[in-house]
């Protein structure tokens, strides 16, 4: 009975929100903003990205997060692990159709902040070989192993 009580107190309250905040309003106000200093950072992307807008918004993140960073090479790392579909976007075959891409990413890896690595066993089944791939990618064996020893031993946060 209490709980249908304040079930029932609960609704009535949201109900009213609306009638409750000035007129044309959102009830609850406007998001407050917080600054603070990112140094430091070391993150691994998980990138399986099909389409193209996916992998340039990828791109987009990382570079802003490098950014926020202050672009420190003696501090911050960001470690890109490519498997599943993304990975033909960085087959040497494919340079012509996705160059712009090609170009962008390579001129992120010179930094000494931003690297890329692919899944050597993913790339195997869709026929490739390292000698296929971009030089500036790193084949490791395994995406996900890869990623969990990057979180394990190095300290890692993984973004998806």
């Amino acid at each position: 009975m209490i709980r249908q009580f304040r079930n029932f107190a609960v609704s009535l309250l949201l109900a009213l929100c609306p009638v409750l905040s000035l007129a044309g309003e959102a009830p609850w106000g406007q998001a407050a903003e917080i600054t603070p200093a990112y140094q430091g950072q070391q993150v691994v992307f998980d990138v399986t990205a099909d389409k193209l807008a996916g992998l340039n918004r990828v791109l987009d993140r990382v570079g802003y997060l490098s950014q926020m960073n202050g672009d420190d090479p003696l501090a911050v790392r960001i470690v890109l692990v490519i498997h599943d579909d993304a990975i033909p976007f960085f087959a040497r075959k494919n340079y012509s159709r996705y160059q712009t891409l090609m170009q962008r990413a390579y001129s992120a890896s010179l930094g000494n902040i931003i690297e890329f690595r692919m899944c050597k066993a993913a790339a195997r089944l869709r026929g490739l070989q390292s000698s296929d791939i971009h030089g500036f990618i790193t084949m490791v064996p395994m995406a996900e192993a890869e990623i969990a020893r990057l979180q394990r031993e190095e300290g890692f946060a993984y973004m998806r």
